[in-house]
């Protein structure tokens, strides 16, 4: 595992949201090399495939369309492949059976969508910063679990 920067995936069709969080995470102090999908179809042929650099972390919208993020969870959960990448699902507020879903799915980490920038600035930050520590000291991500 390459310990000098991070690998970040972000799935969402919001052309705004994705250029928000490439933004962001181009502003932090940890290198990180950030690839976008705009639906959760494009995001697990792209996992899928034998050459794909797994990211530490991965950030799905909750309803992004092509397939869903429960799908998409349920694909990653199965393959050991990704026994140490980070699973995180945001989304605006939804009911906290649907969170609880999320969790039992197999996601490490929701994060309610910021209403603005400088919010979902903090709470990116944070979330980076912390599985940044992980990332990089080695220890055990199993049960790394966040909400934000």
């Amino acid at each position: 595992m390459n310990k000098e920067f991070m690998n970040v995936i972000v799935a969402d069709n919001d052309e705004n949201t994705l250029i928000f969080f490439k933004n962001i995470l181009k502003e932090l102090k940890i290198s990180i090399k950030v690839q976008c999908f705009s639906n959760g179809k494009d995001v697990m042929d792209y996992l899928s495939n034998e050459d794909a650099v797994v990211p530490e972390i991965v950030f799905i919208n909750y309803k992004i369309p092509g397939k869903e993020s429960m799908e998409c969870l349920e694909e990653i959960e199965s393959n050991p492949k990704f026994n140490n990448m980070v699973t995180a699902i945001f989304s605006d507020p939804i009911p906290e059976n649907e969170v609880e879903d999320i969790f039992v799915k197999g996601a490490h980490i929701f994060m309610k969508k910021p209403e603005c920038f400088d919010r979902l600035k903090k709470v990116l930050t944070e979330v980076i910063t912390i599985n940044w520590q992980y990332h990089t000291s080695g220890l055990n991500k199993d049960h790394f679990i966040l909400k934000v």
